[in-house]
């Protein structure tokens, strides 16, 4: 089954995970802009940071048939930095041009601060002047309820943001149907540690259904599975999910949600070639 992988940070994965992936059925990645496993010391690095993402890292996945999407921010662990923060936020219109940017993200909260909320709320502006989607990251572990409730209320108050536009990400079962209820769409995270396992995130959508949700692997730099994305296939299907079922989240969903910005080409299948050799995906809708 073919599918598409809406959050993954392929910046800190080897090019065989992009072999493998492919592989595994994926047509399409797209990475937000995220945190480097350091705070960066100037907004000059962030300038480099959104050159890779969207420069370099399309051509690498390339070679895979794999098509690759990217988001701009300066995300939440170092939105504490306000002055840092507004210098990156000043970048980010040079870049919104670029062929595979689909939008502002991931920006959100990661200690529910003052400082983090300052720094959403003008990203959420620039989106809004940009008519660009939004990607949020809601918090970990025990702060993600507050974090997540906090988020939704900051975008409720500014009328000109559409819901239907905005990705409540690494949702759980206390936080799904919070994100649903305001009208966005929600992606599931499948991470060992602070997130979900393809079972829980099967659990959720026993729960919730498949309307407005995705699924994804965040592989970065941490202890994660670029194939996340599969093994929730898999276990879908060990519980007897329909083939319609699953492609709904994995493949429809995204491409549903993805195809609202301009820059986004329908993903296809690879075109394999002789000796398993890929060509680059045709861009008009899937028939798969």
């Amino acid at each position: 089954m073919y599918y598409i992988d809406p959050h993954i940070h392929m910046i800190s994965r080897v090019t065989d995970d992009y072999q493998r992936m492919a592989y595994a059925g994926c047509v399409a990645v797209s990475e937000p802009a995220f945190w480097a496993g350091f705070d960066r010391g100037s907004a000059a690095g962030f300038h480099d940071y959104f050159r890779h993402l969207t420069e370099y890292e399309p051509k690498r996945a390339a070679q895979f048939g794999i098509q690759h999407y990217s988001w701009l921010c300066i995300n939440a662990k170092e939105a504490e930095n306000v002055s840092l923060a507004r210098e990156v936020i000043a970048l980010i219109p040079e870049f919104l041009h670029k062929p595979n940017v689909l939008g502002i993200g991931e920006i959100g909260l990661n200690k529910n601060t003052r400082n983090e909320a300052t720094v959403f709320l003008e990203h959420v502006e620039l989106a809004v002047e940009t008519n660009e989607l939004i990607l949020v990251h809601t918090p970990h572990l025990e702060d993600k309820y507050k974090g997540t409730r906090m988020i939704l209320d900051m975008l409720r108050s500014d009328r000109r943001v559409d819901p239907a536009r905005v990705l409540i990400d690494h949702v759980e079962e206390h936080t799904v149907k919070l994100a649903l209820d305001a009208g966005c769409w929600c992606g599931m995270t499948l991470y060992p540690l602070t997130k979900c396992t393809p079972a829980r995130a099967v659990d959720i959508i026993e729960m919730v259904g498949t309307d407005r949700i995705v699924v994804n692997s965040a592989g970065d730099w941490g202890k994660s599975d670029p194939l996340a994305v599969p093994e929730f296939i898999q276990e879908m299907k060990r519980r007897g999910h329909s083939e319609a079922a699953i492609r709904k989240v994995v493949f429809d969903n995204p491409l549903a949600f993805f195809s609202q910005s301009n820059r986004w080409a329908k993903a296809t299948p690879p075109q394999w070639g002789i000796n398993g050799a890929t060509t680059a995906p045709v861009r008009e809708t899937a028939k798969v």
